[in-house]
């Protein structure tokens, strides 16, 4: 595909939801997009099509609408092999999400290959789905969970990274970018780090493969995980990736349908990737939107995302740190993913969030699903401004005239 220039401008007209006024009568501003994205026309579209023309269940029936319908499945697969570049196919894994991806990690992996003394290293900025699901596999195997600090920048403390690393550490799982802080992990060094000890490591992508080139290759990772809804695609489908070997020798973690080689009396025997973790019907439909946020987002160079969002968190640091008694948190713009978090001074993020929705900005306020970077932080909450790449300059000025009329009133 021939990639294009890119331009918000033009982006924005493949997004229906964008060309419309919301409640109260005020054009949306939709600033929300490190929680979920919006949806361009060729998704929607796709899945419509799918849904009306050729929707059956896949790899299970000989009729055509059966073939048809597997055979865009699998291309929605190997759509995702090229976006990661993954050097195989049977590598990626359809799951309903991050979320699911890590907690199937965590179980396949992480109960034959963990116990009692056994260390998982992770940073003090993980989501918490990037923490319950150690949290659970400790208390199942006796392991211990870790956590790395970050400065007083909000990037990540190399040297309490390495101090934490041991010869017991056998898992160290960070996420790419924090959906809190915008800090942007030195991925492949970390990998090399923690491999040095002998540890696998898990890269939580959710915030990274929307917005950057993704090369999972180049990460030397050994799982890559993240989610359809952060990524122009819709709710419901997710990607586990990791290297063959590793899957290869990991059991299954759900049973059913799929899974299976061959079933009796006595047994079963495990199928061969990537059937092995899709046990029971897939997320067929949800599957091919992804292909299909794939495809739409190949018409762009990922690095031109990444600094066009860039720009617009610069401007938005700029304009916020203006407004009297409001904290940001994380690094520099030019160090941080395209969003913004922050607290003012003696007023709730809720009622900022609920007052700003009234003038037609949607953001986000709450613990963002990091509730230890909160208390690392002294906070209880935040708000935070999340910008992709049908959000526009003019939109990120009228947000903070929005925020500034908002804070005069609530003080």
């Amino acid at each position: 595909m021939t990639q294009a220039a890119f331009s918000a401008t033009e982006v924005r007209k493949d997004f229906p939801i964008l060309d419309q006024q919301i409640h109260r009568q005020k054009d949306l501003i939709y600033l929300d997009n490190g929680a979920s994205t919006q949806h361009p026309r060729q998704v929607l579209d796709a899945m419509d099509r799918c849904y009306r023309l050729t929707y059956a269940n896949v790899h299970r029936g000989i009729h055509w609408l059966s073939e048809q319908s597997s055979a865009e499945y699998e291309h929605a697969r190997a759509a995702v092999q090229n976006f990661i570049n993954a050097p195989h196919n049977n590598e990626v894994i359809f799951t309903s999400g991050t979320t699911a991806s890590i907690n199937l990690v965590a179980h396949a992996w992480g109960n034959q290959n963990l116990s009692a003394g056994d260390e998982i290293l992770l940073t003090i900025f993980e989501h918490h789905s990037n923490i319950v699901p150690w949290q659970q596999l400790a208390a199942r195997t006796g392991a211990v969970v870790k956590f790395a600090n970050i400065d007083s920048a909000g990037e990540l403390d190399l040297d309490d990274f390495r101090s934490k690393l041991t010869q017991r550490t056998k898992l160290v799982a960070f996420a790419a970018v924090s959906n809190v802080l915008g800090t942007i992990t030195p991925v492949t060094e970390l990998v090399q780090l923690a491999h040095d000890v002998g540890a696998k490591v898990l890269v939580d992508a959710a915030q990274h493969t929307p917005h950057s080139k993704t090369d999972v290759q180049a990460w030397d990772a050994d799982f890559v995980v993240f989610s359809g809804h952060k990524m122009v695609g819709p709710s419901g489908i997710g990607i586990l990736w990791g290297k063959q070997a590793i899957l290869e020798a990991m059991p299954p973690f759900l049973g059913g349908g799929s899974m299976i080689d061959k079933v009796t009396i006595e047994g079963f025997t495990q199928g061969e990737l990537p059937a092995r973790f899709e046990a029971g019907t897939p997320p067929i439909v949800e599957a091919i939107g992804l292909g299909a946020a794939i495809e739409y987002l190949n018409q762009f160079e990922m690095d031109d995302i990444h600094a066009y969002e860039t720009s617009l968190a610069t401007q938005a640091m700029e304009r916020l740190s203006k407004i009297e008694g409001l904290r940001m948190f994380g690094p520099a713009a030019d160090k941080r993913a395209g969003l913004v978090s922050f607290v003012i001074d003696g007023v709730s993020p809720q009622d900022i969030s609920i007052l700003l929705d009234q003038k037609g900005v949607a953001i986000r306020a709450g613990h963002h699903c990091a509730m230890p970077l909160h208390q690392h932080l002294e906070i209880k909450s935040s708000c935070r401004a999340s910008f992709y790449l049908y959000n526009t300059p003019d939109e990120v000025d009228q947000f903070a005239e929005a925020l500034t009329q908002v804070v005069k009133r609530l003080r």
